[in-house]
């Protein structure tokens, strides 16, 4: 991974973004210690809609600094070396206090998912929750994994089904459309993941829980 970095000495701007807290868009990191840790943070800002660490700074937003070289070295790793597939991050110093505060920019990924090579060689997908990095459904991953499909638009009896229960409560589990259609779970997840590929359903993480709800292109089916 190429990159050319200069030590930018602007403090406030680091110190506006340390006062807004870790977010969905923002994560604090004192050191780092574990290239796939830092993969999982990788995965989950990818996996949204991008994001960005900054290394050197406490979870009280304390700054500590860092030895960058050993830092950007780590990220390196965990961007091309846990990462599947690998992903490219920015990275820019900047001179806070006498410290070096390390930014690392994630952008959203062109192709989802993006998924980490835990131990033992499993593959697991991450998405970032407000200011946590949270195991995605397995549902999540499939729906991500259906996008660019050229299927039709035609729907079974269970897609509607379950489009309706999702239309008349608002939100629902995979759990509930499962009892309130009488269906299995592949069933289920499969018309689940047809139904937010077209738009007419859409996922959201609520209380770290997988939920289904009304897409952007909800409409009767």
């Amino acid at each position: 991974m190429d990159y050319s970095i200069k030590t930018i000495k602007s403090k406030h701007y680091i110190q506006n973004l340390i006062e807004e807290g870790e977010h969905e868009h923002q994560d604090f990191k004192y050191q780092i210690s574990d290239a796939r840790k830092i993969a999982r943070s990788i995965s989950a800002f990818a996996n949204n809609t991008g994001g960005r660490l900054l290394i050197g700074v406490k979870d009280n937003g304390n700054i500590v600094g860092v030895e960058s070289d050993e830092e950007i070295y780590m990220i390196e790793q965990a961007a091309k070396m846990y990462c599947r597939p690998p992903q490219e991050v920015d990275f820019s110093i900047y001179r806070v206090e006498g410290k070096n505060v390390l930014k690392v920019d994630i952008m959203a990924a062109k192709k989802r998912p993006v998924m980490v090579l835990e131990e033992e060689k499993r593959l697991k997908a991450y998405y970032r929750v407000a200011d946590e990095n949270i195991l995605a459904d397995p549902v999540h991953v499939k729906i991500w994994k259906s996008l660019g499909s050229n299927d039709g638009m035609s729907y079974s009896d269970k897609e509607h089904a379950i489009a309706s229960c999702v239309y008349k409560v608002g939100i629902l589990s995979v759990e509930d459309c499962m009892k309130l259609t009488h269906v299995s779970r592949k069933s289920a997840e499969d018309a689940i993941v047809s139904l937010c590929r077209t738009g007419t359903l859409a996922v959201k993480y609520e209380g770290g829980k997988f939920f289904i709800v009304p897409g952007p292109e909800s409409k009767e089916v």
